[in-house]
Protein backbone atom coordinates (compact mmCIF):
# COMPACT_ATOMS: atom_id res chain seq x y z
CA UNK A 1 0.00 0.00 0.00
CA UNK A 2 1.02 3.33 -0.88
CA UNK A 3 2.03 6.39 1.78
CA UNK A 4 -1.41 8.40 2.82
CA UNK A 5 0.07 11.95 1.27
CA UNK A 6 -2.53 14.57 3.45
CA UNK A 7 -4.04 17.39 1.52
CA UNK A 8 -3.50 20.56 3.63
CA UNK A 9 -5.45 23.32 1.89
CA UNK A 10 -5.09 27.08 2.44
CA UNK A 11 -7.46 28.35 0.24
CA UNK A 12 -8.97 30.12 3.03
CA UNK A 13 -6.19 31.66 4.28
CA UNK A 14 -2.96 31.90 2.11
CA UNK A 15 -5.31 31.81 -1.09
CA UNK A 16 -7.40 35.07 0.30
CA UNK A 17 -3.89 37.00 0.39
CA UNK A 18 -4.57 37.30 -3.70
CA UNK A 19 -4.41 40.72 -4.14
CA UNK A 20 -9.09 41.32 -4.85
CA UNK A 21 -9.52 37.58 -3.69
CA UNK A 22 -11.21 38.91 0.14
CA UNK A 23 -13.71 36.74 1.20
CA UNK A 24 -16.08 37.54 4.33
CA UNK A 25 -17.20 34.27 6.30
CA UNK A 26 -19.85 33.44 4.40
CA UNK A 27 -17.90 32.93 1.63
CA UNK A 28 -15.53 31.15 3.30
CA UNK A 29 -18.05 28.81 5.06
CA UNK A 30 -19.23 27.57 1.19
CA UNK A 31 -16.01 26.89 0.21
CA UNK A 32 -15.36 25.17 3.32
CA UNK A 33 -18.21 22.88 3.04
CA UNK A 34 -16.92 21.82 -0.50
CA UNK A 35 -13.45 21.32 0.91
CA UNK A 36 -15.24 18.55 3.19
CA UNK A 37 -16.99 17.22 0.20
CA UNK A 38 -13.88 16.74 -1.52
CA UNK A 39 -12.24 14.97 1.60
CA UNK A 40 -9.54 17.18 2.15
CA UNK A 41 -7.70 16.12 5.10
CA UNK A 42 -7.08 19.78 6.51
CA UNK A 43 -8.18 23.16 6.20
CA UNK A 44 -6.71 26.45 7.08
CA UNK A 45 -9.19 28.67 7.78
CA UNK A 46 -7.53 31.79 8.52
CA UNK A 47 -5.06 34.24 10.40
CA UNK A 48 -7.22 34.16 14.08
CA UNK A 49 -5.71 37.23 14.88
CA UNK A 50 -5.92 39.37 11.55
CA UNK A 51 -9.18 40.53 12.50
CA UNK A 52 -12.74 39.72 13.77
CA UNK A 53 -13.69 38.53 10.61
CA UNK A 54 -10.96 35.90 10.47
CA UNK A 55 -11.67 35.18 13.96
CA UNK A 56 -14.94 34.01 13.43
CA UNK A 57 -14.11 32.06 9.88
CA UNK A 58 -12.20 29.78 11.66
CA UNK A 59 -15.03 29.40 14.65
CA UNK A 60 -17.07 28.79 12.48
CA UNK A 61 -15.39 26.53 9.94
CA UNK A 62 -14.51 24.55 13.27
CA UNK A 63 -17.95 24.03 14.30
CA UNK A 64 -18.74 22.77 10.60
CA UNK A 65 -16.61 20.45 9.87
CA UNK A 66 -16.59 17.92 12.84
CA UNK A 67 -14.53 15.08 13.10
CA UNK A 68 -14.19 15.33 8.73
CA UNK A 69 -11.26 17.76 8.43
CA UNK A 70 -8.60 19.25 10.97
CA UNK A 71 -9.29 22.94 11.19
CA UNK A 72 -6.17 24.87 11.40
CA UNK A 73 -5.25 28.94 12.83
CA UNK A 74 -1.86 30.50 11.63
CA UNK A 75 0.15 32.55 14.04
CA UNK A 76 3.25 34.09 14.13
CA UNK A 77 5.31 32.74 16.84
CA UNK A 78 4.01 35.35 19.35
CA UNK A 79 2.03 34.72 22.46
CA UNK A 80 -1.17 36.38 21.63
CA UNK A 81 -1.35 35.11 18.23
CA UNK A 82 -1.41 31.75 19.81
CA UNK A 83 -3.98 32.90 22.89
CA UNK A 84 -6.16 34.06 19.91
CA UNK A 85 -6.37 31.01 17.66
CA UNK A 86 -6.41 28.79 20.48
CA UNK A 87 -9.38 31.15 21.36
CA UNK A 88 -10.98 30.50 17.88
CA UNK A 89 -10.09 26.92 17.83
CA UNK A 90 -12.28 26.30 21.25
CA UNK A 91 -15.28 25.11 18.45
CA UNK A 92 -12.93 22.67 16.71
CA UNK A 93 -12.91 18.69 17.36
CA UNK A 94 -9.36 18.78 15.37
CA UNK A 95 -7.70 22.04 15.86
CA UNK A 96 -4.04 21.95 15.13
CA UNK A 97 -2.06 25.85 15.95
CA UNK A 98 0.02 26.88 12.92
CA UNK A 99 3.10 28.72 14.34
CA UNK A 100 5.95 29.47 13.58
CA UNK A 101 8.66 32.17 12.06
CA UNK A 102 11.58 32.88 9.28
CA UNK A 103 14.53 30.90 8.85
CA UNK A 104 16.52 31.98 6.09
CA UNK A 105 19.58 34.39 6.27
CA UNK A 106 17.38 37.13 5.20
CA UNK A 107 14.41 36.93 7.19
CA UNK A 108 16.72 36.83 10.30
CA UNK A 109 18.86 39.50 8.89
CA UNK A 110 16.42 41.79 7.41
CA UNK A 111 12.54 41.18 8.81
CA UNK A 112 13.21 39.34 12.21
CA UNK A 113 16.79 40.82 13.38
CA UNK A 114 17.88 38.19 15.96
CA UNK A 115 20.64 35.74 15.81
CA UNK A 116 20.03 32.08 14.57
CA UNK A 117 20.34 31.24 18.65
CA UNK A 118 17.09 33.87 19.47
CA UNK A 119 15.60 32.02 16.07
CA UNK A 120 16.01 28.69 17.77
CA UNK A 121 14.68 29.50 21.40
CA UNK A 122 11.68 31.07 19.64
CA UNK A 123 10.83 28.29 17.46
CA UNK A 124 11.54 26.03 20.63
CA UNK A 125 9.36 28.71 22.75
CA UNK A 126 6.11 28.88 20.57
CA UNK A 127 6.01 25.27 19.86
CA UNK A 128 5.60 24.29 23.65
CA UNK A 129 3.08 27.57 24.39
CA UNK A 130 1.19 26.55 21.52
CA UNK A 131 1.51 22.78 22.89
CA UNK A 132 -0.50 23.85 26.44
CA UNK A 133 -3.90 24.58 24.58
CA UNK A 134 -3.96 21.64 21.90
CA UNK A 135 -2.16 18.42 20.83
CA UNK A 136 -1.46 19.10 17.13
CA UNK A 137 0.72 21.62 16.58
CA UNK A 138 2.37 22.61 13.05
CA UNK A 139 5.70 24.44 13.03
CA UNK A 140 6.55 26.80 9.83
CA UNK A 141 10.08 27.31 9.12
CA UNK A 142 9.44 30.47 7.09
CA UNK A 143 11.54 30.74 3.91
CA UNK A 144 13.11 27.12 4.27
CA UNK A 145 13.53 26.77 0.54
CA UNK A 146 16.61 29.84 0.74
CA UNK A 147 17.85 28.50 4.84
CA UNK A 148 21.33 26.96 4.79
CA UNK A 149 20.55 23.19 5.47
CA UNK A 150 22.56 22.59 8.53
CA UNK A 151 20.89 25.67 10.63
CA UNK A 152 16.94 24.28 9.15
CA UNK A 153 17.72 20.83 10.15
CA UNK A 154 18.67 22.30 14.14
CA UNK A 155 15.52 24.57 14.22
CA UNK A 156 13.88 21.50 12.58
CA UNK A 157 15.37 19.67 14.89
CA UNK A 158 14.56 21.69 17.88
CA UNK A 159 10.73 22.07 17.65
CA UNK A 160 10.89 18.42 17.18
CA UNK A 161 12.30 18.02 20.50
CA UNK A 162 9.46 20.65 21.96
CA UNK A 163 6.72 18.33 20.69
CA UNK A 164 6.33 19.77 17.42
CA UNK A 165 3.76 17.00 15.08
CA UNK A 166 3.83 18.41 11.99
CA UNK A 167 7.09 20.66 10.44
CA UNK A 168 6.11 22.34 7.50
CA UNK A 169 8.87 23.13 5.08
CA UNK A 170 8.02 26.49 2.83
CA UNK A 171 9.85 27.84 -0.20
CA UNK A 172 8.16 30.85 0.55
CA UNK A 173 9.48 32.48 -2.25
CA UNK A 174 9.82 29.66 -4.89
CA UNK A 175 13.26 29.51 -5.36
CA UNK A 176 15.05 26.10 -5.08
CA UNK A 177 14.97 23.71 -7.83
CA UNK A 178 12.67 20.69 -7.76
CA UNK A 179 15.60 18.59 -7.05
CA UNK A 180 17.27 20.62 -4.97
CA UNK A 181 13.75 21.52 -2.93
CA UNK A 182 13.96 17.19 -2.98
CA UNK A 183 17.37 16.64 -1.56
CA UNK A 184 16.31 19.43 1.67
CA UNK A 185 13.57 17.25 2.38
CA UNK A 186 15.51 14.11 2.58
CA UNK A 187 18.33 15.79 4.72
CA UNK A 188 15.69 16.55 6.99
CA UNK A 189 14.55 12.93 7.09
CA UNK A 190 17.47 11.53 7.56
CA UNK A 191 19.50 14.18 9.85
CA UNK A 192 16.49 14.92 12.25
CA UNK A 193 16.12 12.33 14.86
CA UNK A 194 12.51 11.62 15.76
CA UNK A 195 11.18 12.94 12.62
CA UNK A 196 9.80 9.25 11.60
CA UNK A 197 6.96 10.39 14.42
CA UNK A 198 6.42 14.05 12.61
CA UNK A 199 4.51 14.14 9.69
CA UNK A 200 6.90 16.89 7.14
CA UNK A 201 4.67 19.07 5.02
CA UNK A 202 5.61 21.06 2.28
CA UNK A 203 4.42 24.23 1.05
CA UNK A 204 5.56 25.88 -2.59
CA UNK A 205 4.76 29.06 -3.94
CA UNK A 206 5.01 29.44 -8.06
CA UNK A 207 7.64 32.16 -8.35
CA UNK A 208 8.68 30.04 -11.20
CA UNK A 209 6.40 28.38 -12.41
CA UNK A 210 7.22 25.33 -10.49
CA UNK A 211 5.22 24.99 -7.29
CA UNK A 212 3.27 21.58 -8.38
CA UNK A 213 6.88 20.19 -9.28
CA UNK A 214 8.25 20.99 -5.95
CA UNK A 215 5.65 19.90 -4.05
CA UNK A 216 6.09 16.64 -5.94
CA UNK A 217 9.86 16.33 -4.99
CA UNK A 218 9.06 16.90 -1.32
CA UNK A 219 6.33 14.05 -1.29
CA UNK A 220 9.06 11.79 -3.43
CA UNK A 221 11.79 12.73 -0.87
CA UNK A 222 9.56 11.95 2.50
CA UNK A 223 6.88 15.05 2.91
CA UNK A 224 3.22 13.23 4.09
CA UNK A 225 1.29 16.59 3.42
CA UNK A 226 0.73 19.46 0.66
CA UNK A 227 -0.11 22.40 1.33
CA UNK A 228 -1.82 23.88 -1.53
CA UNK A 229 -5.38 25.74 -3.06
CA UNK A 230 -8.03 25.12 -4.91
CA UNK A 231 -6.51 27.10 -8.62
CA UNK A 232 -3.23 27.79 -7.60
CA UNK A 233 -4.70 30.96 -5.64
CA UNK A 234 -2.54 32.82 -3.42
CA UNK A 235 0.36 35.98 -2.92
CA UNK A 236 2.36 36.90 -6.08
CA UNK A 237 2.30 33.82 -8.41
CA UNK A 238 0.52 31.71 -6.54
CA UNK A 239 0.68 28.78 -4.35
CA UNK A 240 0.66 24.75 -5.05
CA UNK A 241 -2.65 24.10 -7.00
CA UNK A 242 -4.54 21.57 -5.58
CA UNK A 243 -5.93 19.82 -8.33
CA UNK A 244 -2.33 19.82 -10.44
CA UNK A 245 -0.87 17.92 -7.22
CA UNK A 246 -3.67 15.60 -6.67
CA UNK A 247 -3.98 14.59 -9.96
CA UNK A 248 -0.41 14.27 -10.49
CA UNK A 249 -0.48 11.28 -7.31
CA UNK A 250 -3.01 10.32 -8.90
CA UNK A 251 -1.65 9.68 -12.07
CA UNK A 252 2.23 8.58 -10.75
CA UNK A 253 1.37 6.68 -7.53
CA UNK A 254 3.41 3.68 -7.57
CA UNK A 255 6.53 6.25 -8.62
CA UNK A 256 5.39 8.52 -6.16
CA UNK A 257 4.75 5.62 -2.91
CA UNK A 258 1.98 7.75 -2.60
CA UNK A 259 -2.19 8.32 -2.21
CA UNK A 260 -4.48 10.58 -1.55
CA UNK A 261 -8.01 10.50 -0.47
CA UNK A 262 -9.36 13.52 -2.04
CA UNK A 263 -12.41 12.92 -4.19
CA UNK A 264 -11.29 14.00 -7.63
CA UNK A 265 -14.29 14.35 -9.09
CA UNK A 266 -15.15 17.61 -7.21
CA UNK A 267 -12.42 19.57 -8.61
CA UNK A 268 -13.90 21.29 -11.42
CA UNK A 269 -16.84 22.28 -9.15
CA UNK A 270 -14.84 23.24 -6.68
CA UNK A 271 -12.61 25.41 -9.39
CA UNK A 272 -15.49 27.01 -10.44
CA UNK A 273 -17.11 27.54 -6.76
CA UNK A 274 -13.87 29.98 -5.62
CA UNK A 275 -13.58 31.61 -9.01
CA UNK A 276 -16.87 32.51 -8.76
CA UNK A 277 -16.45 34.03 -5.06
CA UNK A 278 -13.27 35.51 -5.24
CA UNK A 279 -13.35 36.80 -8.75
CA UNK A 280 -10.13 35.62 -9.80
CA UNK A 281 -10.86 33.89 -13.27
CA UNK A 282 -9.20 30.92 -14.38
CA UNK A 283 -7.09 30.50 -17.32
CA UNK A 284 -8.16 28.72 -20.22
CA UNK A 285 -5.62 26.40 -20.63
CA UNK A 286 -4.80 25.66 -16.81
CA UNK A 287 -4.32 21.97 -16.22
CA UNK A 288 -6.81 20.10 -14.77
CA UNK A 289 -10.03 22.50 -14.30
CA UNK A 290 -9.26 24.88 -17.62
CA UNK A 291 -11.91 25.43 -19.75
CA UNK A 292 -9.34 24.14 -22.56
CA UNK A 293 -8.09 21.18 -20.52
CA UNK A 294 -9.97 18.62 -22.46
CA UNK A 295 -10.59 20.68 -25.58
CA UNK A 296 -9.04 19.76 -29.22
CA UNK A 297 -9.01 21.99 -31.92
CA UNK A 298 -6.49 20.30 -34.30
CA UNK A 299 -7.91 17.88 -36.54
CA UNK A 300 -5.29 15.40 -36.02
CA UNK A 301 -5.68 15.29 -32.42
CA UNK A 302 -9.93 15.40 -32.91
CA UNK A 303 -9.19 11.99 -35.11
CA UNK A 304 -7.22 10.67 -32.82
CA UNK A 305 -9.50 11.30 -29.60
CA UNK A 306 -12.78 9.83 -31.61
CA UNK A 307 -10.86 6.55 -32.29
CA UNK A 308 -9.38 6.56 -28.86
CA UNK A 309 -9.76 9.32 -25.93
CA UNK A 310 -6.21 8.25 -24.20
CA UNK A 311 -4.59 9.44 -27.97
CA UNK A 312 -4.34 12.45 -26.32
CA UNK A 313 -6.42 12.63 -22.94
CA UNK A 314 -4.32 11.21 -20.25
CA UNK A 315 -7.29 11.82 -17.72
CA UNK A 316 -10.77 11.21 -18.31
CA UNK A 317 -12.91 14.52 -17.88
CA UNK A 318 -15.02 12.35 -15.50
CA UNK A 319 -12.36 12.21 -13.18
CA UNK A 320 -12.36 15.21 -12.59
CA UNK A 321 -16.05 16.21 -12.84
CA UNK A 322 -15.84 18.12 -16.06
CA UNK A 323 -18.41 17.57 -18.53
CA UNK A 324 -18.44 14.43 -20.48
CA UNK A 325 -20.92 14.84 -23.13
CA UNK A 326 -23.05 18.08 -24.06
CA UNK A 327 -26.99 18.12 -24.46
CA UNK A 328 -28.17 21.10 -26.43
CA UNK A 329 -29.86 23.17 -25.01
CA UNK A 330 -32.91 25.61 -26.32
CA UNK A 331 -35.89 28.05 -25.37
CA UNK A 332 -37.80 24.59 -26.65
CA UNK A 333 -35.51 22.02 -23.79
CA UNK A 334 -38.08 21.74 -21.18
CA UNK A 335 -37.73 21.66 -16.97
CA UNK A 336 -36.26 17.49 -17.21
CA UNK A 337 -33.65 18.37 -19.68
CA UNK A 338 -32.24 21.52 -17.43
CA UNK A 339 -32.87 19.20 -14.41
CA UNK A 340 -30.41 16.36 -15.87
CA UNK A 341 -27.82 18.98 -17.62
CA UNK A 342 -27.77 20.75 -14.24
CA UNK A 343 -27.27 17.85 -12.17
CA UNK A 344 -24.31 16.29 -14.55
CA UNK A 345 -22.98 19.71 -13.84
CA UNK A 346 -22.97 18.86 -10.02
CA UNK A 347 -25.69 21.47 -9.19
CA UNK A 348 -29.17 20.35 -7.38
CA UNK A 349 -31.54 22.81 -5.86
CA UNK A 350 -34.99 22.93 -4.35
CA UNK A 351 -38.09 23.16 -6.54
CA UNK A 352 -38.71 26.79 -6.08
CA UNK A 353 -34.72 27.62 -6.49
CA UNK A 354 -35.27 25.45 -9.33
CA UNK A 355 -38.14 27.25 -10.58
CA UNK A 356 -36.54 30.80 -10.33
CA UNK A 357 -32.99 29.42 -12.52
CA UNK A 358 -35.78 27.82 -14.84
CA UNK A 359 -37.27 31.27 -15.45
CA UNK A 360 -33.77 33.02 -15.89
CA UNK A 361 -32.69 30.18 -18.43
CA UNK A 362 -35.55 30.86 -20.34
CA UNK A 363 -34.81 34.44 -21.06
CA UNK A 364 -31.57 33.54 -21.94
CA UNK A 365 -32.86 30.78 -24.29
CA UNK A 366 -35.08 33.15 -25.91
CA UNK A 367 -31.88 35.61 -26.59
CA UNK A 368 -29.65 32.96 -27.91
CA UNK A 369 -29.97 29.83 -29.99
CA UNK A 370 -27.99 27.43 -28.04
CA UNK A 371 -27.32 27.36 -24.33
CA UNK A 372 -23.90 26.44 -23.54
CA UNK A 373 -22.41 24.73 -20.00
CA UNK A 374 -20.93 27.78 -19.52
CA UNK A 375 -24.53 30.21 -19.54
CA UNK A 376 -25.48 27.86 -17.00
CA UNK A 377 -22.85 28.22 -14.83
CA UNK A 378 -23.24 31.89 -15.01
CA UNK A 379 -26.79 31.76 -14.64
CA UNK A 380 -26.16 29.69 -11.42
CA UNK A 381 -23.55 31.96 -10.10
CA UNK A 382 -24.97 35.09 -11.02
CA UNK A 383 -28.28 33.79 -8.48
CA UNK A 384 -25.68 32.74 -6.03
CA UNK A 385 -23.93 36.64 -6.45
CA UNK A 386 -27.39 38.02 -5.25
CA UNK A 387 -28.58 35.65 -2.32
CA UNK A 388 -27.02 37.34 0.37
CA UNK A 389 -27.14 41.03 -1.05
CA UNK A 390 -26.76 44.11 0.74
CA UNK A 391 -28.22 45.99 -2.61
CA UNK A 392 -30.25 44.25 -5.29
CA UNK A 393 -29.91 45.90 -9.22
CA UNK A 394 -33.85 45.48 -10.05
CA UNK A 395 -34.03 46.94 -13.07
CA UNK A 396 -31.95 49.47 -15.27
CA UNK A 397 -32.76 51.09 -18.15
CA UNK A 398 -30.22 53.51 -20.02
CA UNK A 399 -30.14 56.40 -23.36
CA UNK A 400 -27.61 56.80 -25.03
CA UNK A 401 -25.88 57.31 -28.95
CA UNK A 402 -24.49 60.20 -30.73
CA UNK A 403 -27.42 62.67 -30.23
CA UNK A 404 -28.45 62.02 -27.07
CA UNK A 405 -27.13 62.64 -23.45
CA UNK A 406 -26.00 59.59 -22.02
CA UNK A 407 -29.03 58.71 -19.15
CA UNK A 408 -29.34 55.87 -16.59
CA UNK A 409 -32.41 55.22 -14.56
CA UNK A 410 -32.18 52.72 -11.82
CA UNK A 411 -34.14 50.75 -9.65
CA UNK A 412 -32.38 49.15 -6.68
CA UNK A 413 -33.54 47.50 -3.33
CA UNK A 414 -31.72 47.78 -0.30
CA UNK A 415 -31.38 45.08 2.82
CA UNK A 416 -34.44 46.21 4.19
CA UNK A 417 -36.78 46.11 0.68
CA UNK A 418 -37.14 49.76 0.29
CA UNK A 419 -36.84 50.51 -4.12
CA UNK A 420 -34.71 53.26 -4.61
CA UNK A 421 -35.25 54.71 -8.16
CA UNK A 422 -32.64 57.09 -9.72
CA UNK A 423 -31.70 58.93 -13.01
CA UNK A 424 -28.72 60.39 -13.82
CA UNK A 425 -26.11 61.47 -16.31
CA UNK A 426 -22.67 60.32 -17.61
CA UNK A 427 -20.13 60.31 -20.25
CA UNK A 428 -21.72 56.88 -21.59
CA UNK A 429 -24.22 54.44 -20.31
CA UNK A 430 -21.83 52.93 -18.12
CA UNK A 431 -21.05 55.51 -16.40
CA UNK A 432 -24.50 56.72 -16.02
CA UNK A 433 -25.28 53.60 -14.66
CA UNK A 434 -22.35 53.29 -12.06
CA UNK A 435 -23.38 57.25 -10.92
CA UNK A 436 -26.66 56.26 -10.20
CA UNK A 437 -25.58 53.32 -8.39
CA UNK A 438 -23.56 55.40 -6.18
CA UNK A 439 -26.42 57.87 -5.20
CA UNK A 440 -28.16 55.33 -3.89
CA UNK A 441 -25.54 52.85 -1.83
CA UNK A 442 -23.98 56.20 -0.34
CA UNK A 443 -20.77 54.73 -0.08
CA UNK A 444 -16.95 56.19 -1.01
CA UNK A 445 -15.11 53.44 -3.30
CA UNK A 446 -12.69 54.02 -6.84
CA UNK A 447 -13.39 51.74 -9.70
CA UNK A 448 -9.75 51.05 -10.59
CA UNK A 449 -10.57 48.09 -13.25
CA UNK A 450 -13.69 47.06 -15.79
CA UNK A 451 -12.83 43.74 -17.97
CA UNK A 452 -15.74 42.25 -20.20
CA UNK A 453 -15.75 39.19 -22.10
CA UNK A 454 -18.27 36.60 -23.78
CA UNK A 455 -18.86 33.34 -21.78
CA UNK A 456 -19.49 31.69 -24.84
CA UNK A 457 -19.23 31.71 -28.72
CA UNK A 458 -21.83 33.59 -30.69
CA UNK A 459 -22.87 37.25 -31.03
CA UNK A 460 -25.86 36.49 -28.92
CA UNK A 461 -23.27 35.44 -26.33
CA UNK A 462 -23.55 36.28 -22.43
CA UNK A 463 -20.83 38.88 -21.13
CA UNK A 464 -19.02 38.74 -18.18
CA UNK A 465 -18.40 42.30 -16.81
CA UNK A 466 -15.61 41.70 -13.99
CA UNK A 467 -14.48 45.14 -12.36
CA UNK A 468 -12.41 45.76 -9.03
CA UNK A 469 -13.04 48.73 -6.50
CA UNK A 470 -11.03 49.82 -4.07
CA UNK A 471 -12.37 51.08 -0.62
CA UNK A 472 -11.33 54.41 1.56
CA UNK A 473 -8.88 51.93 3.14
CA UNK A 474 -7.04 50.78 0.41
CA UNK A 475 -8.37 47.29 -0.20
CA UNK A 476 -9.67 45.80 -3.53
CA UNK A 477 -12.98 44.06 -3.90
CA UNK A 478 -13.97 42.18 -7.16
CA UNK A 479 -17.33 42.41 -8.32
CA UNK A 480 -18.88 40.41 -11.23
CA UNK A 481 -22.24 40.18 -13.61
CA UNK A 482 -23.28 38.87 -16.62
CA UNK A 483 -26.27 39.30 -19.36
CA UNK A 484 -26.62 39.21 -22.47
CA UNK A 485 -26.91 43.25 -22.21
CA UNK A 486 -23.41 44.19 -21.66
CA UNK A 487 -24.57 47.72 -19.55
CA UNK A 488 -26.81 45.22 -17.34
CA UNK A 489 -24.00 43.15 -16.70
CA UNK A 490 -21.78 46.24 -15.93
CA UNK A 491 -24.29 47.31 -13.25
CA UNK A 492 -24.56 43.81 -11.58
CA UNK A 493 -20.83 43.58 -11.31
CA UNK A 494 -20.68 46.74 -10.07
CA UNK A 495 -23.44 46.18 -7.46
CA UNK A 496 -21.81 42.80 -6.67
CA UNK A 497 -18.36 44.16 -5.90
CA UNK A 498 -20.33 47.43 -3.62
CA UNK A 499 -22.20 44.44 -1.72
CA UNK A 500 -18.70 42.58 -1.46
CA UNK A 501 -16.94 45.27 0.05
CA UNK A 502 -19.69 46.01 2.82
CA UNK A 503 -20.20 42.46 3.65
CA UNK A 504 -16.23 42.25 4.36
CA UNK A 505 -16.21 45.35 6.39
CA UNK A 506 -19.11 44.23 8.61
CA UNK A 507 -17.15 40.69 9.12
CA UNK A 508 -14.05 42.47 10.01
CA UNK A 509 -15.98 44.50 12.12
CA UNK A 510 -17.46 41.78 13.73
CA UNK A 511 -21.30 42.15 12.84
Amino acid sequence: MTRKIDIFDTTLRDGEQSPGASMNTEEKLVIAQELLRMHVDVIEAGFPISSPGDFRSVQEIGRMAGDDAVVVGLTRAVDKDIDRAAEALKTAKRPRIHTGLGVSPQHLREKLRITEDECVERAIHCVKYAKQYVDDVEFYAEDAGRADQKFLERVIQAVVNAGATVVNIPDTTGYQMPDDFGRRIKGLADNVIGIENVKISVHTHNDLGMATALALAGVKNGARQVECTINGLGERAGNTALEEVVMAIRMHGDELDAHTDVVTTELTRASHLVSSITGMQVQANKAIVGANAFAHSSGIHQDGVLKARDTYEIIDPADVGAAGSEIVLSARSGHAALKHRLAELGYTFSDKEYDEIYQRFLEVADQKKEVYDEDLESIVQERQRSVTSVYTLDAIQVVCGDAAVPTATVTISDEAGEKHVVAVTGTGPVDAAYKAIDQVVSTSCDLQEFSVKSITRGIDAIGEVTVRISAEDGKVYTGRGSDTDIVVSSAKAYVNAINRMISTARSKAGK
